[in-house]
């Protein structure tokens, strides 16, 4: 009979932790989903204001207002960047 108590008193206490600490890992996890979808959307945002940078320089460089070899090297830069901000959003997925 004192095994079977034991093991009962075992029960209730693993039962009892696993009641306290369920909520406190939910309200973890609900914060870490936050914080994900913060960030997508701060990185969609950046993604849609590099393309508009790009767009910009491809109408600044055909009114003549870019020479093609600074439309060339602003071009290269605005995709690189363009290119890790997409990386960034892979990573969350």
């Amino acid at each position: 009979m004192d095994a079977l108590a034991a093991l009962l008193v075992f029960v209730v206490l693993v039962a009892a932790v696993a009641l306290v600490v369920a909520p406190l890992r939910r309200g973890r996890t609900e914060r870490l989903i936050a914080a994900e979808e913060a960030r997508r959307e701060e990185l969609e945002a950046a993604k849609e204001a590099k393309y508009l940078e790009i767009r910009d320089a491809e109408m600044d460089f055909r009114m003549g207002k870019l020479s093609e070899a600074d439309f060339r090297a602003l071009d290269r830069q605005l995709r690189a960047e363009a290119v890790e901000i997409l990386r960034d959003l892979d990573r969350l997925t």
